[in-house]
């Protein structure tokens, strides 16, 4: 399928920016299968119901064309069924518990793959690191010019072995 011929919907309610829509890019580009798996619906006209952020990763991987099996097409919905749909898929009923997290899924890399590990502070303060493995994290925030001089100081501070993030705000 052309990538060209799927649209992207302007009502979209949701967003994923920064640093979180580089990881999306990142899932899609290491774990493409998952595409298979949740793909993209759109309805007869494809514009995008659901999926509208992987369709911009994917755009932002350049690729042009898509396996057909990446998109599902939901002809039937009437209005209220598509807006109904777009708001429930972009919804998170669930919540994780963290103790399964912590003892069966803490040797992964869950957080690259999306997984929020970063609690609220009335969650956090429940827990304790050990419990969860959570890990404080500190940081420093550094205001650039533009983008040429944040660049800059990414690679000289990542040189020097610091993880960094890039942040556009």
């Amino acid at each position: 399928m052309k990538l060209s011929s799927l649209k992207p919907n302007p009502n979209n309610p949701r967003l994923i920016k920064d640093e979180r829509f580089v990881k999306l890019v990142q899932s899609i580009k290491d774990f493409p299968k998952m595409m298979e798996l949740r793909p993209m619906v759109i309805d007869k006209d494809n514009i995008v119901l659901g999926g509208n952020m992987r369709l911009k990763a994917i755009q932002e991987l350049g690729m042009k064309e898509i396996p057909d099996d990446w998109v599902k097409k939901a002809s039937e919905l009437t209005e209220e069924e598509k807006k109904r749909f777009v708001i429930t898929d972009n919804n998170s009923f669930g919540e994780y518990d963290w103790d399964i997290i912590a003892n069966e899924w803490g040797d992964l890399p869950i957080e690259d793959w999306g997984v929020d590990l970063h609690l609220p502070k009335d969650d956090a303060d429940s827990f304790s690191d050990e419990g969860v493995g959570i890990k404080n994290q500190y940081g420093v925030i550094v205001i650039c010019e533009g983008e040429s001089e944040q660049e800059t100081v990414f690679k000289d501070l990542s040189g020097k072995g610091f993880n960094c993030k890039v942040v556009v705000t």
